[in-house]
């Protein structure tokens, strides 16, 4: 989960991000039916640049060599934001999504037609709240009257409320500053901000003159927790449910490989995102990867007919994208339970 320069942006809900949705899907969003009988089928990812078991399935080919009938192409993405924009354009099947915009994407009285079918990781030590080390501020209630910086409507911005919460402060005992994270890492240096709550790589560089004060995982932990999820259309469960049960299939041996093979996952990250191996193990040691025994755990995604605490997780998103008026209202907790796809779960994994 960690960021990598083509990704800062990847949880952001702001409008303007739709703009590069047009971008991402050009030439990607023909008809994407399956052709007559005996023909390859299509399927379209999106992903994005950051460290996880999905992109060891794409270094690896491991969708390709399960699936050697079907075309399938992977598109890189920025934002979440540009993410729903191409799933209402049905440029997209399958496709990462964090768990904010992923609330939003299943609000409203017209819904996104898609549904989450995998856990990709969870919020570790990824993302923070770093306070600069001249300030001499050491806890988060020590941030009382100081200007704290994140970018709104994103994950950061829910873990940072959540943070304050637990310390007994209101949002209004601070300055709450709406920066994206190169513009918080400016902000910083210039001295105009005290403390930002940020993700990969810009957090590295906070931490370099900066105290950390909490993080997603301790936030998690305390019981909310953001997600990188993954989600498929409605389409493709309609058309072709086999490639969704085989694509699960692939990143749980992705999952499986960070653990068994973790010298051959830094490699594979690493090739993906252009980044030393070095660099690639440390980022993989700062996010939160699940088992696949554990995604489909009542803790997490749950089974067919038996949601898990995913379910909560992402009405309590919902909830707090409202009262930050980034939605016009909170998805009902029914709402959410509709926008998940759990058909064969666990025994497709097996």
């Amino acid at each position: 989960m960690s960021r990598v320069p083509q990704g800062p942006s990847r949880r952001l809900l702001l409008a303007g991000a739709l703009a590069a949705a047009s971008a991402a899907v050009t030439g990607c969003s023909s008809d994407s039916e399956a052709s007559s009988s005996g023909g390859s089928r299509r399927l379209r990812i999106g992903y994005f640049a950051f460290p996880s078991g999905d992109l060891i399935v794409k270094n690896r080919k491991l969708l390709e060599k399960a699936l050697p009938d079907h075309e399938i192409t992977w598109i890189k993405f920025d934002s979440g934001a540009s993410v729903n924009q191409a799933f209402l354009g049905k440029s997209l099947d399958i496709a990462a999504l964090g768990s904010s915009p992923f609330a939003r994407g299943v609000s409203g009285p017209s819904p996104i037609p898609y549904k989450v079918a995998w856990i990709l990781d969870v919020a570790g030590e990824n993302e923070a709240l770093v306070a600069r080390r001249a300030t001499g501020v050491s806890d988060v209630a020590g941030l009382r009257g100081r200007t704290v910086a994140t970018p709104f409507a994103s994950t950061s911005h829910y873990s940072l409320l959540a943070a304050l919460e637990k310390a007994g402060l209101k949002t209004s005992d601070v300055k709450l500053v709406d920066l994206q994270p190169q513009a918080i890492l400016a902000a910083w240096q210039r001295g105009d901000i005290d403390a930002a709550y940020v993700w990969l790589p810009t957090l590295d560089e906070l931490r370099g003159t900066g105290t950390q004060l909490t993080s997603s995982k301790q936030i998690g932990a305390g019981g909310k927790p953001t997600l990188d999820l993954a989600v498929v259309s409605d389409d493709l469960i309609a058309r072709d449910p086999r490639a969704i049960d085989v694509w699960r299939k692939v990143q749980a041996e992705a999952l499986r490989l960070l653990k068994s093979d973790p010298d051959g996952s830094v490699k594979a990250v690493a090739a993906e995102l252009g980044i030393s191996a070095a660099d690639a193990r440390a980022q993989l040691a700062q996010g939160v990867f699940l088992t696949p025994e554990q995604v489909v755990s009542a803790d997490w995604l749950g089974t067919d007919g038996n949601p898990g605490r995913l379910l909560a997780y992402v009405t309590d998103t919902g909830r707090f994208l409202a009262g930050q008026k980034q939605i016009g209202a909170a998805p009902s907790r029914e709402a959410v339970r509709k926008a998940f796809y759990l058909k064969g779960l666990p025994d497709v994994l097996k």
